[in-house]
């Protein structure tokens, strides 16, 4: 689906996981060296620069060489370089110019595990201090709670490191292998109702160092349901596109509008590296704070992975494994009971990518039994592309249980009623679905069947209004559809003309497409 204009890559007071002390450079400034976010195969990392001396600096360069196997892919708040393994950054003409102790910071994503050495700034050295050797302390105040049938929450108060900062936290469930997060909280998903677990969290920082486990202490999973809404009960959750600014607020568009959930758009790859729009990364739990809010007022949110702009994260790893661990790393990092699957573009006809992703899909439900996938393909209103069918066969092959294939009932390039057409492309896709699903009833089949429209004008020119969209809530109630979407939120807010990225151009007032469609309850 489409996006706006993704946000501009600000990652200053990012949570730092590996931290090199700064050594005095030419002129009294100074360069630290610090990783955001490590995945093994690769990491995102910055520089900050920092005016030590006591007068203005009005310009920067830090070189740094990489070891082979490593190298730069995409950069923020810089110019660029390269010759063979040196790599030279350079300001940019809005943060070339520091005070006395003022900073700038720039950013990349690597491929590799190497770090930088022999780094120079401004012709002066910048290499790191003596090796940080003290763990932090021990996590304290560890607690069980927020139990649902499939969720227990652990929470902790923050540890404190000799560097001045934790880097994150590694959790164990029952003594298995831990699982890191950031922040002080971690939602474990996918377990057995009315089942104890046993807990324990560590400390980690910058530079590798872990503390002692804390005490274990236990929670027990309730008999079904808890707060928000149990799986398959989230009927109605229109996309946010996340990358538009300013960033939206989910809690406020559910209080505006009487929805309760939404679908969060879009993590996209940044090499094989899932990132939110190629700004932020997921494991921090970037907006985290917005889904919780959410599940507090008795709604969930769905995370959607694609789009119709970005690298598709499915055709930027190699491996099953590579495209696992970061499927695995959003389900943790958010305590996820949806995913989505926006799957659009070249990544349609792309049988590697495909076959990858459903493999994947099906390791990513083993782990986390808990969790339900939907799949957003393109449709016409005669149904699923021959492409589409494809990927839900693979999905349905490699064993992934789909809770619901989204059909983007939009920009049909034809002559035709898009409220009519949106029914059409329901009925249609449920016909399909039955001949891949032949053991499932009707009921079952409906139940699976989603449709998401484009609100207003589409891309096309033509127009899905609101008495189309009473049409497909009726139809969508008669039936029993699985889901009902629509792109995009921040139009309906709006409610205006102009751009098609931020408004619907058709008359109405904040939020009445949204009025119509929490009407659906499935």
């Amino acid at each position: 689906m489409r996006r706006s204009l993704t946000l501009v890559l600000a990652l200053f007071g990012t949570l730092v996981l590996f931290l090199t002390p700064p050594a005095a450079a030419a002129g009294g400034a100074s360069a630290a060296f610090s990783k955001t976010s490590d995945w093994g195969s690769g990491y995102q990392a910055q520089y900050r620069i920092t005016n030590g001396g006591t007068s203005t600096l009005t310009s920067w360069k830090v070189e740094f060489d990489l070891p082979s196997g490593s190298s730069v892919g995409s950069y923020w708040d810089a110019l660029l370089t390269k010759n063979a393994s040196h790599y030279t950054f350079t300001n940019r003409d809005y943060n070339g110019t520091l005070a006395p102790g003022a900073s700038a910071v720039f950013g990349w994503v690597a491929a590799g595990s190497g770090t930088p050495a022999n780094c120079l700034l401004n012709g002066g050295s910048c290499e790191a201090g003596p090796p940080d050797t003290t763990a932090p302390s021990v996590p304290g105040g560890v607690t069980v709670g927020s139990a649902t049938g499939s969720s227990l929450t652990v929470r902790w108060t923050a540890s404190t490191d000799n560097s001045g900062s934790v880097a994150g936290y590694e959790v164990s469930r029952d003594g298995a292998a831990p699982v890191a997060v950031t922040g002080t909280s971690y939602t474990a998903t996918g377990l057995q109702a009315t089942t104890s677990y046993s807990f324990r969290v560590r400390a980690k920082d910058a530079a590798g160092n872990t503390s002692a486990y804390s005490a274990a202490v236990s929670g027990t999973t309730t008999t079904g349901g808890g707060p928000g809404p149990g799986p398959g009960t989230v009927h109605t959750a229109p996309y946010v596109d996340m990358g538009a600014w300013p960033t939206p607020s989910m809690p406020a568009m559910a209080s505006a509008s009487g929805l309760k959930s939404f679908t969060m758009a879009f993590i996209t790859a940044s090499s094989c590296k899932a990132m939110w729009f190629n700004a932020y990364d997921p494991r921090a739990g970037w907006a985290k704070d917005q889904i919780d809010a959410i599940r507090a007022g008795g709604g969930d949110v769905k995370i959607s992975f694609g789009g119709a702009s970005g690298s598709e994260l499915a055709q930027a790893c190699s491996t099953v494994d590579s495209l696992y661990a970061e499927y695995d790393a959003v389900v943790n990092a958010y305590g996820l009971t949806y995913a989505d699957f926006d799957i659009e573009g070249a990544a349609t006809a792309d049988p590697a990518s495909i076959n990858r992703r459903s493999q994947a899909l099906a390791r990513l439900q083993q782990a986390h039994p808990g969790l339900r996938i939907s799949l957003t393909l393109p449709v016409l209103p005669e149904g699923l592309t021959a492409d589409g069918i494809n990927i839900v066969k693979s999905a349905r092959d490699a064993g992934v249980t789909l809770d619901v294939v989204n059909v983007m009932a939009m920009d049909y390039y034809r002559a035709t009623d898009y409220g009519d057409a949106a029914v059409q492309a329901a009925q249609s896709t449920q016909a399909q679905l039955k001949t891949l699903y032949p053991a499932k009833t009707d009921a079952q089949l409906w139940a699976m069947t989603g449709v998401t429209p484009m609100l207003g004008q589409n891309d096309d020119g033509h127009i899905f209004d609101q008495a189309d969209s009473r049409q497909l809530v009726s139809f969508a109630q008669g039936r029993h559809l699985g889901m009902l979407g629509f792109w995009e939120e921040t139009r309906d807010r709006n409610a205006c003309n102009g751009a098609l990225y931020m408004c619907t151009n058709v008359p109405q007032s904040p939020y009445e497409f949204s009025k119509i469609f929490a009407q659906y309850t499935g």
